[in-house]
């Protein structure tokens, strides 16, 4: 799959741009806040329907203006097709493909797919479960429809639950009638969720190890534990036993969106106990493996996208990087750097269609 190319209007920081893209590697450079990471976003927003970084859409919008439009031209089995994504303050978000809007924007995910890495992407490492959660969930998504029509069954579900313990607290009077009525459909999608949550983590699990090592010359063992309490036996009657604390708390405190994977270096947590260099190191090899896991599923090669990666990897790890892009292991990769000095040395190593995209302040410098 390649993005030939990527026009933007009124789409953060450019009010108009049209890029025409290499089919294997493409260096975009300029200083920070040139709109770099903007590009890459907009790329986000044709393959997952959203933005990478802001959950409100519009905020996306350019200031001073009511709309925003991203278009990309792909070439996909050596079959074209265009896809626009517009988004109106009062309109709403609207999603085409050869012209031809989708009902539904869910329909449109996993049809184009991605890899985005960012500088962000310690986060994985050092935030809190809902990020790991979040990173598989979203490589779920890309890669099995039913399980994203499930996670959104589940999380609609959740809500009106955890709006129903709310007016019940507030009321000081419960509805079991109702509350069994989500409970029935909640509880065996939750089990879905797992199912398939296991299953992935288990393949991925031997590629991320692969590519670990790959970064990491040395002797360490590093796991993903997968989590979660609806793996036990008696996990229905503790849902049903919470609903005190539920009620107090005014949530869902039990259930598959508790669900955590554990990092471990050596039999302990990684964010506790690992170098600043092993979390990096975690992070990449995180991504790698996304991106192996999309390709053997989808028999497609996702768009790789490399934010600043020259200058949140140290040397050793770029170089290691460098090797699996001369070799061909990747599509079409886009990068992102504000000095423009490893670009060029990069280019130089690599034989492959490139390009170089010099960008500052929102425009295409020719």
């Amino acid at each position: 799959m390649l993005l030939r190319k990527l026009r933007c209007a009124h789409f953060k920081n450019y009010t108009a741009i049209e890029l025409a893209f290499a089919d294997q590697l493409n260096f975009i450079v300029g200083p920070n806040g040139a709109g770099k990471t903007t590009l890459l976003d907009g790329m986000h927003y044709l393959s997952l329907t959203k933005s990478a970084f802001n959950t409100t859409d519009a905020h996306n919008i350019q200031h001073g203006h009511e709309a925003f439009a991203v278009e990309g031209y792909f070439i996909k089995k050596e079959k074209p097709c265009t896809v626009k994504c517009t988004f109106q303050k009062h309109g709403g978000k609207h999603f085409q493909s050869n012209d031809k809007p989708y009902e539904k924007l869910r329909d449109h995910i996993g049809l184009f797919p991605i890899v985005l890495t960012t500088p962000y992407d310690i986060d994985l490492v050092r935030g809190g479960r809902e990020v790991r959660r979040k990173f598989f969930d979203t490589l779920l998504c890309q890669i099995d429809r039913a399980y994203l029509n499930t996670l959104l069954q589940y999380q609609r579900l959740l809500r009106h639950r955890n709006s129903l313990l709310k007016l019940c607290k507030e009321s000081g009077k419960l509805d079991q009638d109702l509350l069994a009525s989500y409970e029935h459909k909640l509880l065996p999608l939750g089990k879905q969720l797992f199912v398939a949550r296991s299953a992935l983590i288990q393949t991925f699990a031997l590629s991320f190890v692969k590519y670990y090592r790959y970064f990491v010359d040395a002797p360490e063992a590093v796991e993903l534990v997968y989590a979660s309490e609806v793996a036990s036996d008696d996990f229905e009657q503790k849902f049903r036993s919470s609903i005190q604390q539920d009620l107090a708390l005014q949530r869902t405190t039990r259930g598959a969106h508790r669900d955590e994977v554990l990092f471990l270096l050596n039999g302990h947590l990684l964010k506790k106990i690992g170098s600043q260099g092993q979390q990096k190191s975690f992070a990449i090899a995180l991504r790698l493996a996304q991106f192996e896991c999309i390709q053997q599923a989808l028999q497609l090669k996702p768009l790789l996208l490399l934010d600043d990666i020259f200058d949140k990897l140290d040397e050793q790890r770029v170089d290691r990087l460098i090797k699996l892009i001369v070799q061909h292991h990747f599509g079409q990769v886009f990068i992102t750097d504000a000095k423009g000095k490893s670009s060029a040395a990069m280019m130089q190593q690599v034989k492959a269609d490139q390009a170089l995209i010099r960008i500052d302040q929102g425009k295409h410098l020719v």
